[in-house]
């Protein structure tokens, strides 16, 4: 009871117990039902339907999140969860965290707290030097970039979207002063890959602008001359072209847009060139995947996401800009009680939606520290393997297909024949609870994804999920490879 002993006596015992809890919970994970087994609204007749007047103890706490809590949990980081892409998880990064919440600081400014403002400068210098960024996107030199943390890869969209458009109008109305703002704003397209996120869509119908998606080649990536083709039917009918976001790692298939291609088209049109790699992005860490971000010189922003694949626990989104002046500039708003002398110090407030910001850099300075650049790598390059082998065990299964080139930690895979058998197929594994996959579709067809998630991952698991996988396939069809 936090009436009866001090504050510091009772986190010291709480933390350790926590600290445990989540050390058994992470080491026994594989025991538990990967995806819950439950109906919306399960939760709220389990507890009171008001916060209690007084205290309640530590331990009554801990076993309703064995009761009500962990019931409802579908398991990111177990060894058995292939859906979406990785929620990235480390012992660093969670230790990091809880200083973060010790310290609670809200890092708006400089001066709100110096160390918080700066080391997120300096962790974007280094993870921009890790996938080795041109320079011109790194703060230490003399150029006019850098990088900043943002919550999610949507809000990057979002404010390289707003800050391009903010570019435009100020860029038409310089040549044509006359023209009323509003009439400019009618006129900007927007565009993206139709294989793009959705939050790309989302991103335009915040901003209010037209968006046109792009057809993709056989292999789900967007080329030159594609968007170049939509670029000049726009421009005709009198149209302003003004942002396009590019994909390196689409959540579909993992496919991969031709930056070289569409980069100089873009400069060549002013269309800013927005980069997202929110999943691919960790693996140009390795020197072997580093090819795949060839063209990025030509980019206004790009943005991938730690914590996917890099061991840094979400909340942590990485965006760099060529020139920082074009997002300050768009968002910049200064009331008195946010000024101080040294108020333009690598002050973040102006390059994101919100004005308070967590210490999030400390996630990625342990992260980095504790694994070094080799261990980074040798994560990723472990779960491309895994990737591989599942591939070949698909392969190998003459009732089965791959519907994309596996590149990175993605398979997309079906039953070869209709769509129904393979939706068939996903309903059987997800009733069963042993492994978590999604689905998504592809020329038309309803295709399976295998992502390999969780850190914890090996060879083992992958051959447990293919055996479950293939006694499913068995039970619909009744007839074995």
């Amino acid at each position: 009871d936090l009436r009866k002993c001090s504050f510091e006596t009772e986190f010291r015992r709480r933390g350790r117990e926590m600290v445990d809890y989540v050390a058994d919970y992470l080491e026994n994970i594989e025991q538990r039902p990967v995806y819950p087994d439950l109906e919306p609204g399960y939760l709220r007749p389990l507890i009171p339907a008001e916060a209690p007047l007084e205290p309640e103890t530590f331990e009554d706490i801990m076993r309703d999140v064995e009761r009500v809590i962990m019931p409802g949990v579908t398991h990111w980081q177990s060894p058995y969860f292939y859906a979406y892409f990785p929620a990235a998880s480390s012992f660093p990064a969670m230790l990091a965290d809880m200083l973060s919440g010790a310290i609670g600081c809200i890092g708006f400014s400089w001066a709100a707290s110096p160390a918080c403002t700066e080391l997120e400068t300096v962790m974007m210098d280094w993870l921009g030097r890790m996938l080795q960024l041109p320079e011109c996107f790194i703060a230490e030199t003399h150029g006019h970039g850098g990088g900043v943390i943002q919550g999610t890869a949507s809000e990057a969209t979002l404010m390289a979207l707003l800050a391009a458009r903010c570019k435009a109008i100020r860029r038409v109305q310089a040549s044509s002063p006359e023209t009323p703002e509003a009439e400019i704003f009618s006129k900007l397209v927007a565009y993206t890959s139709e294989q793009a996120h959705s939050s790309v869509e989302r991103a335009a119908l915040i901003g209010g602008v037209m968006m046109r998606k792009v057809p993709t080649d056989n292999s789900y990536a967007v080329r030159g001359d594609m968007l170049k083709k939509m670029l000049e039917e726009d421009k005709s009918a009198g149209l302003i072209p003004f942002y396009f976001c590019a994909t390196l790692g689409t959540t579909p298939s993992c496919a991969f847009d031709r930056l070289t291609e569409l980069g100089p088209i873009c400069n060549e049109e002013n269309v800013w060139m927005h980069v997202d790699a929110a999943y691919a992005g960790s693996a140009f860490i390795c020197p072997e995947f580093r090819p795949l971000l060839n063209g990025i010189e030509f980019a206004n922003s790009f943005n991938f996401n730690p914590h996917k694949w890099l061991l840094v626990n979400f909340d942590c989104s990485a965006m760099w800009v060529k020139n920082r002046a074009d997002i300050i500039g768009a968002f910049k708003v200064e009331p008195l009680y946010l000024k101080h002398e040294n108020q333009e110090s690598g002050r973040k407030s102006h390059w994101q939606i919100p004005l308070g910001r967590r210490f999030r850099s400390l996630k990625m300075w342990f992260v980095f520290r504790m694994y070094g650049l080799n261990g980074l790598q040798s994560h990723i390059r472990k779960q491309v393997a895994l990737a591989k082998e599942f591939e070949s065990l698909v392969r190998a299964d003459k009732r089965f297909e791959i519907c994309a080139e596996v590149i990175m930690g993605l398979v997309c895979f079906r039953l070869k024949g209709s769509n129904e058998r393979n939706q068939n197929l996903l309903k059987k594994i997800a009733k069963s609870r042993e492994i978590h996959l999604v689905p998504c579709q592809l020329s038309g067809r309803f295709v399976l994804r295998f992502a390999v998630c969780a850190r914890t991952t090996e060879s083992r698991h992958i051959q447990q999920a293919w055996r479950h996988i293939t006694q499913l396939t068995f039970e619909l069809l009744g007839r074995a490879p």
